[in-house]
């Protein structure tokens, strides 16, 4: 390889990358995420969640990559245009979960314990509990892979597949695919910590703005799975 052509696929290659970055802050993406990493109060597992959507995210983009590139599939825009509002069904149905949540109850439960003599009863929420936080945390995992994926097959291949067909080589279009999904990560990633830093430093202490982070994440992913849906099928 030429050393200009070098520095052009690196050129190339980087660009993706950045554009995987800026990619992962769309609207519709930080909606369908926060209302997961929203349920969160460990900063840890909330970022980790933002990564999960990645994964999802890339794993979809290199399975309609592999059929763009070698297959020769298209993709009309009708067809983006119903993929869209899959989307926007699914932002609807995170936006209404999240909702359900913030208005459910806490279950609150009471354990009595001896000390020299004399009995304690000690009474606490399971929601708080950071051992089913830990439990749940792999439940929702697979949640944020299927989100992730979901996103993939619709808009976020129309944007990739802009740069992909000007590329020659395949192996390298490929790769560009691969390297905008690393950037999709790490863009949720970092997105998902600055989203799950507030819930953090909160817990347990202002209790009601946890909450109301979990209202405003269902509130702004309604709002927008609504408005997707209705832009793609109506209008």
């Amino acid at each position: 390889m030429e050393p200009s052509a070098e520095l052009s696929t690196i050129t190339i290659l980087f660009f993706g990358f950045l554009l995987g970055l800026k990619h992962a802050v769309e609207a519709d993406h930080l909606a369908a995420v926060s209302t997961i990493v929203a349920e969160r109060k460990n900063i840890f597992s909330s970022t980790i969640i933002g990564g999960f959507w990645g994964v999802g995210h890339t794993i979809t983009l290199l399975i309609i990559g592999v059929l763009v590139i070698f297959l020769k599939v298209q993709i009309s825009e009708s067809v983006e245009a119903r993929l869209e509002a899959v989307v926007g069904v699914m932002l609807v149905a995170l936006g209404i979960n999240a909702l359900r949540k913030f208005f459910q109850k806490d279950v609150v439960h009471s354990h009595t314990h001896e000390h020299e003599g004399h009995k304690h009863t000690h009474t606490h929420s399971h929601k708080d509990n950071e051992h089913e936080e830990h439990h749940n945390f792999w439940r929702l995992s697979p949640r944020s892979v299927l989100v992730g994926m979901i996103h993939g097959v619709a808009g976020s291949a129309a944007l990739m597949l802009l740069i992909v067909p000007t590329i020659e080589s395949s192996t390298i279009a490929m790769l560009y695919i691969l390297i905008f999904g690393v950037g999709s990560i790490g863009g949720m990633m970092l997105m998902s910590l600055l989203i799950g830093l507030p819930l953090h430093l909160t817990a347990g202490k202002f209790e009601f703005l946890n909450k109301g982070i979990l209202a405003l994440g269902g509130l702004f992913s309604f709002g927008i799975g609504i408005f997707i849906v209705y832009e793609k099928l109506w209008v």
